[in-house]
């Protein structure tokens, strides 16, 4: 009999999602010895279940108008980065919507086009540190072993979130519940959960089910409001038309206190309604489905290098690298990456990580091989400066997809040329990741941050109430009080910001203004660049 396999790599990426996939392209680009280890038997096997409904919430819009590569990203949330324009996900189907499996086809073909490192059918069952500070040691199912002193951890969120709900054994589980609703046929039903997985489940419900219930904490939130995508998006919300018209349906806002089941079938559910001061009543369901979310499976990690939760569990607490917040050389790659900005940006889907994993590539490329960061050097002068990122900001995906998460960022030293730096995540900028003593780059330099942001009270206003809705579009003196997206310049020394300045928001997001934008940007880089 043979003995199981034991190999040795630079870095050990656990899961073959889009995350893993082009991480690991980015390590084989780099000329790093790397393996992904999958559970399954294909790449992006999470979207074999999921969305149960098998229609992806992920825009794809083919026909934009323009040829830029780089714009055309803004409109794709499906695609990988890549340097083979042929690989785009865009090509694969003309669906607005897309379906589940187009996407599975794609991270196959991704996978295959780069003869990436996977060793399918290989599950985690246990990842250790047998000595502190030394390499992780990762024990496959099968016995196979595998040390390395980085893994990254890009499995997303692959166990369902189950709330502490008394009775919450008796609910059908979003991951399993049929989704057939001739089964629900003039029955009343309880979807707990506010998210797009109960919507989506409501709308298929509508047809068939006598009454539909969606309840949970909070208010219902929409991702046109709040900008987070996460929210509930219009494709999921004909529910809330039949609520407001009242069709048997509703939106309950409060806590499920307890579910109990029936001696005669269905279930006698304690709600507790918050907009009702309190109020607790009883309501009865024939069915009771879960809707509310994912989580990590911690389960493989020992005790030596078991990382800190988050956010009721659901995810590895993170430092400003992506990395464990107690365990270092373990990082987090994918949707796991969003508990640094939890529903503020994009980081938990596919147009957004792609860019955090793109960062936590030259992260590691930093930290491990003392390779600095990208960058290309501009004369340290006003003019230059501006056309610099007046560049950048009208073409950039990255920092239009992960708002307030990614920067550019000008490094201004006192003398000599100013570095041009892409896409740093602005926590890491500012716990300065970027003063590693291995990267050669200044550590209390001026330098300057330039990010596409919201205004803060974006989601606080109805953007279709005219009679509310302020506007500060291409008007210089309200520039700071722009509520849609618009590029934000901050200088900083260290971790202290010295000034700040904002180009007015514009209709069709062109900030090439001479007059509004670029003379205005000029001026304030000429001001900054002396302090």
């Amino acid at each position: 009999m043979s003995e199981p396999t034991s190999e040795t790599f630079s870095h050990l990426i656990i899961g073959a999602g889009p995350a893993g996939l082009q991480l690991a392209r980015q390590l084989q680009e780099a000329g790093r010895s790397y393996a992904v280890l999958e559970a399954r038997d294909a790449p992006g096997a999470f979207f074999a279940t999921y969305p149960r409904h098998r229609t992806l919430i992920s825009i794809n819009k083919p026909h934009t108008g323009t040829d830029d590569p780089e714009l055309n990203l803004r409109m794709d949330w499906n695609s990988l980065l890549t340097p083979d324009p042929r690989l785009l996900f865009t090509r694969y189907t003309e669906r607005y919507f897309p379906a589940a499996d187009d996407l599975r086809r794609y991270l196959a073909d991704y996978a295959a086009a780069f003869d990436l490192r996977i060793r399918y059918n290989t599950r985690v069952a246990r990842v250790e540190r047998p000595e502190p500070g030394g390499d992780f040691l990762v024990t496959a199912e099968d016995g196979s072993r595998r040390t390395a002193p980085v893994v990254v951890v890009a499995t997303g969120v692959s166990m369902p979130y189950i709330p502490p709900i008394p009775g919450i054994e008796h609910a059908e589980q979003y991951a399993d519940m049929p989704v057939d609703p001739d089964g629900f046929t003039d029955q009343r039903v309880l979807i707990i959960g506010k998210g797009n997985s109960a919507l989506e489940s409501a709308d298929n419900l509508v047809e068939r089910a006598a009454v539909i219930h969606v309840g949970g904490p909070g208010s219902l939130r929409m991702a046109w409001q709040t900008h987070y995508v996460g929210h509930l998006r219009a494709v999921n919300n004909n529910f809330l038309d039949t609520y407001q018209l009242k069709s048997q349906n509703a939106i309950l806002d409060g806590s499920v206190l307890g579910i109990e089941p029936q001696p005669g079938g269905g279930f006698l559910v304690r709600f507790s309604f918050s907009r009702a001061d309190e109020v607790v009543k009883e309501l009865f369901y024939d069915r009771v489905l879960c809707c509310t979310g994912f989580r990590l499976d911690a389960a493989p990690f020992g005790e030596s290098c078991r990382p800190r939760l988050a956010i009721n569990d659901r995810f590895a607490e993170l430092n400003p690298a992506y990395e464990s917040a107690n365990v270092p050389g373990l990082y987090f790659a994918g949707t796991l990456m969003q508990q640094r900005d939890f529903k503020k940006s994009t980081t938990g889907f596919i147009h957004g990580f792609r860019y955090t994993v793109r960062a936590l590539g030259h992260i590691l490329e930093q930290r491990e091989h003392g390779v600095p960061w990208p960058h290309r050097t501009l004369p340290r002068d006003p003019e230059a400066l501006a056309d610099a990122v007046v560049a950048r900001v009208n073409r950039t995906s990255a920092l239009w997809q992960q708002f307030g998460v990614l920067a550019d960022v000008l490094l201004l030293p006192s003398e000599g040329e100013a570095r041009y730096l892409e896409e740093v995540p602005v926590g890491y900028l500012l716990d300065g990741g970027l003063a590693e003593p291995d990267t050669g780059l200044p550590a209390d330099d001026l330098l300057a941050a330039v990010t596409l942001e919201y205004g803060p009270d974006h989601d606080k206003v109805d953007p279709f109430d005219i009679s509310v809705r302020r506007t500060a579009q291409d008007r210089v003196e309200e520039a700071h009080d722009a509520a849609y997206l618009h590029p934000v310049i901050r200088v900083y020394r260290g971790a202290t910001m010295l000034a700040e300045h904002h180009l007015a928001e514009n209709l069709e997001n062109h900030w090439d203004s001479e007059a509004t934008h670029r003379a205005p940007l000029a001026a304030f880089l000429e001001k900054a660049v002396t302090l």
